[in-house]
């Protein structure tokens, strides 16, 4: 009797722990979930006629880096595209570096997106190995499909994107290795400098400067 008791104790057991499992796993959002709908708002703004031409190319992207800015870790890019010199500079250094990097990115990026004929982006697949996920859309573009690759990692409960891969180039990866040639011939002082000129020549172009 005894022994049916215990089965039944440990059956109960079993079940609630089971069920508890599932409930987690099923509570838990994808990296896909936490991207999509900051993707969808970015070509949303893309796709609002009022927005579009070049004479509207800086409220155009201010509205998106706005749109995009609690899902992008651009702070963890520009640590990412410096390497070990990030680790020298202070604290004001690293801000001013993130501002720098982050305008240079958005110019970068978005740029490629507005060149885009179309705004029907599609989720088409989805990786992820522990703290690290990479989320695959697919842009239409000239009757063909191009792929962007959102590279993410797990902060706590968000999956925030660090690096995205355009028609096989990964962003971080490309500006890694030119800042690394910049870095060897010029110092730091030879990089924030050439990225602020980059930068100013971008708003010079788009009448923001």
């Amino acid at each position: 009797m005894n022994d049916m008791k215990t089965l039944r104790t440990l059956a109960f057991t079993l079940l609630f722990a089971v069920l508890t499992v599932s409930y987690v796993s099923g509570g838990e959002v994808s990296p896909t979930q936490q991207l999509q709908p900051t993707i969808e708002a970015l070509f949303a703004i893309l796709d609002d006629a009022s927005l579009r031409g070049k004479e509207n190319t800086v409220e155009r992207r201010n509205k998106i880096m706005t749109a995009i800015a609690d899902r992008f870790d651009f702070r963890e890019m520009s640590k990412r595209v410096l390497g070990k010199t990030w680790y020298d500079l202070s604290d004001d250094e690293k801000a001013h570096f993130v501002s720098q990097v982050t305008k240079l990115l958005e110019n970068v990026y978005i740029g490629k997106l507005e060149a885009y004929d179309g705004r029907d982006v599609e989720f088409v697949a989805e990786r992820i190995k522990g703290k690290r996920a990479q989320v695959t859309t697919l842009v239409p573009y000239e009757g063909s499909k191009i792929p962007i690759h959102y590279i993410m990692q797990r902060e706590q409960d968000e999956w925030m994107v660090y690096d995205i891969n355009i028609e096989g180039v990964s962003l971080v990866r490309n500006y890694m290795e030119q800042f690394g040639t910049i870095l060897r011939e010029q110092q730091y002082d030879g990089l924030i400098k050439t990225i602020e000129e980059k930068n100013k020549s971008f708003a010079a172009e788009y009448g923001s400067g």
